[in-house]
């Protein structure tokens, strides 16, 4: 069963993530995926992570739908017009990607080239309803597609940390009415502020993938502390990431207590590596997934 089959059955299911070299050999990627083969339903691809520049998402996806994988297309608004989006979108159809993550994309400063001009043409809903209307067969300007039109599962993302609440909830219920099938979260470390987000949006009856960044450090934790929004990761944790002679291990103990105590609440989990790729299959097999 493919991942747009799972989600729309009603099905939990597990992602994970895969961010693109800085260049063109992706074997070392490739290997990387096969370690989580029928064990993730399917992989996402960051487009251009950080705003740091990358081989790009769309390539890789291809790459990863030839070896027999279920790519999720990360599609970001900050580098592409109107123009380029909707041909990436028509483009990933062509190659037979049936899902699409639909982001903002964070701002050019953070990256690697800082004096890049940011686009920024559409934010992640217009995007979403730009999917939408492909898949209806006509483009933003109402002009009729060649034949068969795009067929997606759309996927946007939602922080279930911020503070206030409130206008996150209200983009996610934008988002759904734009199309979106499911939601992939920002990294949660505080169950009970998801238990939170949860209660406030059992509503929406939209699935939620809850969001597990692996931590690499105390130094890491701190920094996401200060400077990531609405990701809060508890002293706690910190304290046992000081106290700890094998890091590696120890962020495996982590994530897996983590997706346990989630796993009941909501439809999914989503795993983020950030570099970290070979441990995944750890996780899964310490979390029961």
């Amino acid at each position: 069963m493919s991942f747009k089959e799972k989600i729309r059955s009603g099905s939990f299911v597990v992602t994970s993530e895969i961010g693109p070299p800085k260049g063109i050999h992706t074997r070392q990627l490739l290997e990387d995926a096969e370690l989580i083969r029928n064990k993730v339903d399917a992989i996402n691809v960051t487009d251009l992570q950080s705003s740091v520049m990358r081989l790009g998402s769309l390539a890789v996806c291809s790459l990863l739908k030839n070896k027999g994988f279920d790519p999720i297309f990360q599609l970001t608004c900050r580098d592409r017009n109107r123009l380029a989006l909707q041909s990436d979108i028509l483009s990933a159809a062509a190659l037979g990607i049936g899902n699409i993550l639909a982001l903002t994309g964070d701002y050019p400063t953070l990256g690697d080239h800082p004096e890049a001009k940011p686009v920024f043409d559409l934010d992640s809903v217009q995007l979403l309803e730009v999917i939408r209307t492909l898949q209806q067969g006509t483009d933003m300007k109402g002009n009729k597609l060649d034949g068969e039109p795009p067929k997606f599962c759309m996927g946007a993302v939602v922080n279930p940390g911020a503070d206030p609440l409130e206008p996150q909830i209200a983009k996610m219920e934008k988002k759904i009415k734009a199309g979106a099938e499911f939601f992939q979260t920002q990294a949660i470390y505080d169950v009970a502020s998801f238990e939170n987000f949860l209660s406030k949006t059992r509503h929406l009856k939209v699935p939620v993938m809850a969001g597990i960044v692996l931590l690499k450090s105390a130094g890491m934790a701190k920094f996401m502390n200060k400077n990531v929004a609405g990701v809060t990761v508890p002293e706690g944790l910190i304290k046992e990431m000081e106290a700890t002679k094998d890091k590696v291990a120890q962020s495996v103990e982590i994530a897996a207590r983590l997706i346990k105590e989630l796993k009941p609440m909501c439809r999914g989990i989503h795993i983020m590596p950030i570099g970290w790729d070979k441990v995944v299959p750890k996780v899964l097999d310490a979390s029961g997934l």
